[in-house]
């Protein structure tokens, strides 16, 4: 035995010291974020989104993840997480690293972006500021569009204190009564069914002689000012705004419900407003009176609440991506038709089933078709291919999981058509994909009443894989045809969010998705797969055998070579047989967006391991795994993370690639996001990441761009 083995057996690879803490990572990826809307290298407009993408990212992190530490600490878990955490040395660290990052954010906005936003002509004001004629125009608006909406609450011996809605935003008042002189609270709720910035009209628009982009105020200063209708004959004393998070996450106990549609609208009838309170949002001008009377109602505690300089709720600012400003935004992006697919889009997407040119079918038959969104039309691939299945008259059956869609998707309206057509459609709903569940619920109604056979998914595990399956007659034979995918069926997030799909009619990948279907929609539980890496049934198996194949590789004096693109990397078992491949050799690159629980560089441990993180204009979402396996390259792509809920909890699929050419253009697409040197951050052995600079000689390389002119040039 060597001494680097003897040193590596003598390591333990449990010990907390070499994990990284699940939601403090989750924090450093949010910091990223945030640092997207400090860079001035961003488009001003850019970096409002980025500044609003930090606030909706916080309001998820609160109502889910808050709320789960914060019921195991009322529980009195003590459990600890793979890096030796409990629940409340979470709570307390979430705290620490938290109030911070929220004040950079909110002082960055009004010391920074918002003169910046006022210099090309975008004013958000203060009421107080506004000009008489600004001001009698907002006044006419109270009264007209926001008064009649308003329902002011006392707070007082015979008006118990109000059930306020989660992420409301609110008015504390304080209120006297000049016969009396009592002092009494209430409760403006700010109505969400109004615009959060109330627009000036464009002949008020003008500042210091200049016509203005826009103007305007947002709408609880306008209520704050015009408080007296509110409350005729009273004295306004103070007001001051305050804004709430409450639990959001769904319990539905699927065991015990006959109709889990119904256990699931139940559920959600309680999101917004039964869970606790798990964050409360204030100004620094709130007294104490009146901040101790709303954490006692509330139940909360001082490290729940957050001072807020300045506009709460900065999410709104998305509303400014609207502005017709396209010189304060990132050059536009038409995502290009797949050069394979161009010949029948020329053609007004009129497919001619019959004519082997001129349909997708015969695109497939020829080969694998791999696409990647954005940079790749997710409308003239994967939408077309479900439309085209369809109205294809040569098409029997179709099959596919919907884990979250949009309104004006092709795809419901075709799986409609599809089943109204009379051919055999089933669609897998899953009614608990958080955030959307109403969404799906709609849907789910509506495929069932066109006569889509809907199942809702197993009991215990969420439906999270994105596969289609089309069943075509074609003369004598019946071919399968098959979608596998990493992002969701949703032409939304196709513009937005990167991903890789494949395109296929081979056999052993259609026969694997009939399986896989058949455990989905009956009683079947396929124990083994030809081609697929199915969860939780052997992915978790297959992908340690497949990391210890390298290990194998490189103690045999061979290259062991890993490179890994996900989401978030949680999975102890998985880090763990990463580390031991790290400690016989084998070079590691993992390209890791979010949440990483892994610490890389750590001698003797991680050393061969590297970890960046890329945070550009769309979101990293496709999750490609690359084995080198001695020259005899293996590809993988698929819906899952190495995160314990999607080996163990949820129903996944990965497939492999095996068509050289989409082998290699997979691996340019990995070489191009690990030469990143715009939008990439390095992961550091403490869990901070520091972004990567071009050096003095270098040119600028930001992936996404690449990626895009690449597309352009196919």
């Amino acid at each position: 035995m060597t001494e680097a083995q003897k040193v590596s057996e003598a390591i333990n690879l449990n010990e907390s010291q070499y994990y990284f803490n699940r939601e403090l990572s989750w924090l450093e990826f949010n910091r990223r974020v945030l640092h997207e809307a400090l860079d001035i290298r961003t488009p001003l407009l850019e970096r409002l989104k980025f500044t609003a993408i930090f606030s909706s990212n916080l309001d998820e992190f609160f109502m889910v993840r808050v709320a789960i530490l914060k019921d195991q600490v009322e529980a009195e878990l003590s459990k600890r997480t793979a890096d030796g955490l409990t629940p409340q040395q979470q709570l307390d660290a979430i705290y620490q690293h938290l109030h911070p990052m929220v004040s950079e954010q909110h002082r960055h906005f009004e010391q920074v972006l918002r003169p910046e936003m006022a210099a090309h002509g975008i004013h958000l004001l203060n009421y107080i500021d506004t000009t008489p004629e600004q001001r009698s125009y907002l006044q006419q608006v109270f009264k007209k569009q926001i008064f009649p909406v308003l329902t002011p609450l006392a707070v007082d011996p015979s008006h118990p204190f109000p059930l306020m809605a989660n992420l409301s935003l609110n008015l504390a008042v304080v209120v006297k009564a000049p016969n009396t002189g009592e002092e009494k609270f209430a409760r403006v709720k700010v109505p969400n069914i109004l615009p959060r910035f109330i627009a000036l009209p464009q002949e008020l628009q003008t500042q210091n002689g200049k016509l203005n982009h826009w103007s305007g105020v947002s709408i609880e200063q306008v209520i704050a000012h015009n408080l007296e209708a509110l409350f005729p004959g009273m004295i306004i004393r103070e007001y001051y705004v305050f804004r709430l998070t409450r639990d959001a996450d769904l319990e539905v106990a699927e065991q015990e419900a006959d109709d889990l549609l119904l256990a699931i609208q139940q559920e959600l009838r309680k999101r917004h407003l039964g869970g606790s309170v798990v964050r409360l949002e204030i100004q620094p001008s709130m007294p104490q009176s009146v901040r101790q009377m709303l954490m006692a109602e509330m139940k909360l505690i001082e490290s729940d609440v957050y001072e807020i300089e300045g506009l709460l709720n900065l999410k709104d600012l998305f509303s400014f991506m609207s502005l017709p400003l396209p010189e304060l935004k990132d050059p536009a992006w038409v995502s290009v038709i797949p050069p394979r697919l161009r010949h029948f889009h020329q053609q007004n997407k009129v497919a001619n089933f019959n004519d082997e040119e001129k349909n997708i079918f015969a695109v497939i038959q020829q080969k694998d078709l791999l696409v990647h969104h954005p940079y790749e039309s997710f409308s003239a691939s994967v939408e077309q291919f479900i439309v085209q299945a369809a109205h294809d008259p040569h098409v029997l059956a179709m099959k596919m999981t919907l884990y979250r869609t949009s309104g004006d998707s092709e795809i419901v309206s075709s799986l409609i058509a599809a089943a109204e057509n009379g051919k055999q459609v089933a669609v897998l709903v899953e009614l608990k994909a958080r955030f959307d569940e109403e969404n799906n619920i709609t849907w789910a109604n509506k495929l069932e009443k066109s006569g889509v056979h809907v199942i809702y998914g197993l009991v215990g595990l969420k439906t999270h894989t994105k596969i289609a399956l089309v069943v075509r007659q074609e003369g004598e034979e019946i071919r399968r045809y098959v979608h596998v995918g990493t992002g969701n069926y949703n032409p939304k997030t196709a513009k937005l969010y990167t991903d890789v799909g494949l395109l296929s009619c081979r056999e052993d990948l259609g026969a694997d998705l009939t399986d896989l279907f058949n455990y989905l929609t009956g009683y079947s539980y396929q124990e083994s797969y030809r081609k697929l890496l199915v969860s939780p049934v052997n992915m978790r198996d297959r992908i340690i055998a497949l990391i210890k194949r390298e290990i194998e590789h490189s103690k045999n004096g061979k290259e062991g070579k890993i490179v890994a693109k996900m989401n978030s990397l949680v999975d102890p078992k998985i880090i763990a047989t990463l580390y031991e491949a790290s400690q016989a050799g084998v070079q590691i690159d993992l390209i890791v967006r979010g949440v990483c629980c892994l610490r890389p560089g750590i001698p003797e441990v991680s050393e061969n391991i590297r970890v960046i993180s890329i945070i550009g204009r769309f979101l990293e979402h496709s999750r490609i795994f690359h084995f080198y396996n001695n020259g005899e390259n293996e590809i993988y792509i698929g819906s899952a993370d190495w995160m314990p809920r999607n080996l163990d909890r949820r129903v996944e699929a990965v497939i492999p690639v095996e068509d050289a050419e989409i082998v290699q253009h997979l691996q340019t697409i990995l070489e191009i996001l690990l030469a990143d040197n715009r939008q990439a951050w390095e992961m550091q052995t403490d869990g901070a990441y520091i972004q990567r600079r071009p050096g003095k000689d270098e040119s600028e390389r930001s992936s996404q761009k690449l990626l895009m002119e690449m597309a352009m040039v196919d």
